[in-house]
Order: structure tokens, then sequence, then C-alpha cells
């Protein structure tokens, strides 16, 4: 299991734990992959807390670090992207991803 970076984990103290929890979910999601925002409320033990899962990921100050790009809707559509490019850039992401196995944070 990848590992967030020290000085990532420091600045997150300063949010909600259960932003945290969404963010280190999120931060496992393999490159390549995607996962529900209905899967990380489950992953984190929150099962009813998909649309809290998306807000968290909105205030997500790490990306793509935290990649909350790999985060899409049940239905298989994007749903929403708050960094810079928006849904253009976070369907770029997931695609690249897809098509190379690399991280398009690092790329």
């Amino acid at each position: 299991m990848r590992k967030i970076p020290e000085n990532i984990i420091k600045k997150m103290n300063k949010y909600p734990a259960f932003y945290v929890k969404v963010w280190a979910a999120c931060f496992n999601i393999p490159a390549g992959k995607t996962s529900t925002y209905k899967q990380i409320a489950e992953k984190i033990s929150a099962p009813k807390a998909a649309r809290a899962v998306g807000t968290a990921l909105a205030k997500n100050p790490f990306a793509p670090i935290i990649p909350c790009h790999r985060v899409i809707r049940s239905d298989g559509k994007l749903g929403g992207y708050s960094a810079s490019g928006g849904l253009k850039k976070k369907q770029e992401m997931i695609k690249y991803e897809r098509e190379t196995g690399k991280d398009a944070s690092l790329d």
C-alpha cells in the first residue's frame, strides 16, 4: 500500500477526520483504476455518505497527489472535479492513466 507523504499528513491535521479518511481512501486507488463515491463511503465505514465523500473531495487541497480525479459516480459519469481544468482535465487524466497505467499527477 502506498504511503501519503509526511508533509501532506501534517497539513491534513487541520481538516475534519472524515475528510482525512476520504482522502486516504482516495490516495490508494491505483493509477488506471477508478472508484465511485459510494465505494469510498463504504470503504471508510460510512455507507450512506456518498454525497459527503463528494464534498470532501471537492475540498481536497492536495490534488493531484490525493487523486480525487479517480473517483466517479456510480452511473459511470464523471461527477465533479474542482481542480484546475475541471471535468475536461479529469477525463483526460483518467484516459491517460487507463491507457498507460502511469500516474497522471506525476507525468
